[in-house]
């Protein structure tokens, strides 16, 4: 089946929209998603853009530590997105989210407390033998092993 792009506008889909300059920071600040639609991609326009919604990392043509740091203080499944991730990257998704130690590749013993602590269900997703290295202590609230305790 063949169809024509009139048929795709009257549709509604078929305007093709981009934005640059000004306009596009107006746009990613109202709606990060609008960053697929920019031109010119500069660091600016980025960061505000993952700073308006974190998953708009995907669209960043050009990711830095800074804009991928926020990208995961905003949503930290965002880490998914992230090419090269540090340590620093790392822990602020798990701050934000502790399920996210899902995402992580290589993991501390200090990105897994952390994880936990957020979400005592995180532990399910702890590489066990960075533990057997070392002696790990942790300070938990009631709160946080009763959750522990209840994934036993």
């Amino acid at each position: 089946m063949k169809i024509t792009l009139q048929q795709v506008k009257n549709l509604g889909m078929g305007e093709i929209i981009s934005y640059s300059g000004d306009e596009a920071l107006k746009k990613v600040k109202q709606n990060g998603h609008a960053l697929q639609r920019v031109k010119e991609q500069t660091p600016e326009i980025c960061l505000e853009a993952v700073k308006q919604n974190g998953f708009t990392l995907q669209y960043v043509k050009k990711q830095t530590p800074e804009i991928c740091l926020e990208a995961v203080k905003q949503n930290g499944h965002a880490l998914q997105r992230v090419k090269e991730q540090t340590p620093e990257i790392c822990l602020e998704a798990v701050k934000q989210n502790g399920f996210t130690l899902q995402y992580v590749k290589k993991q501390t013993p200090e990105i897994c407390l952390e994880a936990v602590k957020q979400n005592g269900h995180a532990l399910q997703y702890v590489d066990e033998s960075i533990f057997k290295k070392e002696k790990v202590t942790i300070e938990l609230t009631q709160e946080q092993l009763d959750k522990i305790k209840n994934l036993i």
